[in-house]
């Protein structure tokens, strides 16, 4: 890990719940029969203020869509369903795959994401749909549909039983300033255990060409990986071109340990350094990506560890870790990693609150190591206001937090939600 600035703070293990904080919903799902349900994915927001995203349900084959919501003067939102996926139906596979993941979109308005399942390589016979990186396209004109292509088909190098070029992606992607995708896959790749890789698409003049960036289970043998596996985030950018990123097992895998690790570009290729390896007599794993601060350090979430309700954590260069803990009260069991404020120097994500019996939450975390949840989802009967968030918080230029629960809303099939911290 490269050389970073130490904050001027320490984490303090506190908690605290606050109250009067606004939540909105802007959106149910399951609304009519074509209607998306169940969203799992962060939102995108584009320069007119719409939102984008995804479902893993619902659709006009049930198998998810991807959606859009744009405000009206009235403060309402209307949605467009842009894309269902299975659309492509050949017997039993999905071509254009489906259980999709979150979406970046670039400059021109594309929009980008992963399916963890389908594929044109599911038509080869070998059983191998190992998911697909894709790319829905703004219509030229008024009233057009969206034009849905699939960029890469995962599996469509196999060595034995294994898709060396990696399979079942769950992350988000990412650009670098070239204009090249990188994310991880939670199996595949040529470590002798088929635990994932980090991957990179170029663009070129005959489509997308994938180069495998670093094979998890690279290290170690039989059941053991130092190096990590079963990646479930993605990986982000530092300032310097070096990503960072998490996964769900390392060393001995059935112990249930993640790490953090950085991979570096050099002249002989990408190297790996594991940064931080979780440990304990429980299961500690790191399932959301990293984010950094102003300064450079770095943070993420863990779910389980020696809180039963998982934690956040900091990690400064050299050596630097602290963590804090969520006590169920103010949060329980995170499965994505926090957005970093930089103007107050707050922390904010959501936890599933699976632990606690509870339907998850909005927490803050403020510079001091203070967490406090601003909502409680299902604080209204019957959980009109959403239920069981399992992505993110993104922000806008107000500082208004949005996201979406799996669960919840009036169809009970999830919603799009606004918090007013």
């Amino acid at each position: 890990m490269k050389p970073l600035c130490c904050a001027s703070f320490l984490f303090l293990i506190c908690s605290g719940v606050a109250f009067g904080q606004q939540e909105k919903v802007l959106w149910n799902f399951g609304n009519g029969p074509t209607d998306g349900a169940r969203p799992m994915s962060s939102l995108t927001e584009d320069k007119a203020k719409n939102f984008y995203g995804t479902t893993l349900a619902g659709g006009t084959v049930g198998q998810g869509t991807i959606f859009e919501l744009s405000p009206q003067s009235d403060g309402t939102y209307t949605e467009a369903i842009l894309f269902n996926f299975c659309a492509n139906y050949v017997g039993q596979p999905c071509l254009d795959g489906y259980q999709p993941s979150s979406l970046i979109s670039d400059a021109a308005g594309n929009l980008y994401g992963t399916n963890y399942m389908g594929g044109p390589t599911c038509q080869t016979g070998t059983g191998n749909c190992g998911g697909t990186v894709f790319e829905l396209s703004p219509p030229q004109s008024q009233g057009e549909p969206w034009t849905y292509q699939v960029l890469y088909s995962f599996c469509s190098v196999i060595g034995g039983e294994t898709c060396l070029d990696g399979s079942n992606p769950h992350s988000q992607l990412v650009f670098d300033a070239s204009g090249n995708l990188y994310g991880t896959t939670t199996r595949g790749g040529s470590g002798h255990l088929d635990y994932g890789v980090v991957f990179e698409l170029s663009p070129n003049i005959v489509g997308w060409t994938e180069t495998i960036l670093y094979n998890f289970c690279s290290l170690g043998e039989n059941f053991t990986c130092p190096d990590g596996a079963l990646p479930q985030a993605g990986v982000t950018f530092d300032k310097s071109g070096n990503l960072y990123g998490t996964t769900e097992l390392s060393g001995w895998i059935k112990a249930g340990h993640g790490l953090i690790y950085e991979i570096s570009p050099s002249s002989t290729g990408w190297q790996q350094t594991v940064l931080f390896t979780f440990a304990g007599p429980k299961s500690v794993a790191p399932l959301g990506k990293v984010s950094f601060d102003g300064a450079g350090n770095l943070y993420t979430t863990t779910s389980g560890g020696n809180s039963t309700y998982g934690s956040i954590v900091r990690l400064t260069s050299p050596g630097g870790y602290r963590s804090v803990f969520f006590d169920g009260s103010n949060g329980s069991e995170p499965a994505a990693g926090v957005l970093v404020n930089p103007e107050n120097r707050y922390l904010y994500g959501t936890t599933t609150g699976n632990l606690a019996r509870t339907y998850g939450n909005v927490f803050q975390v403020s510079s001091r190591g203070a967490i406090t949840s601003l909502y409680d989802f299902c604080s209204l009967p019957n959980c009109t206001d959403g239920a069981s968030p399992q992505a993110g918080v993104i922000g806008d230029t107000s500082g208004q937090l949005y996201g979406t629960t799996e669960y919840g809303g009036t169809n009970n099939q999830g919603v799009v939600f606004e918090i007013n911290p």
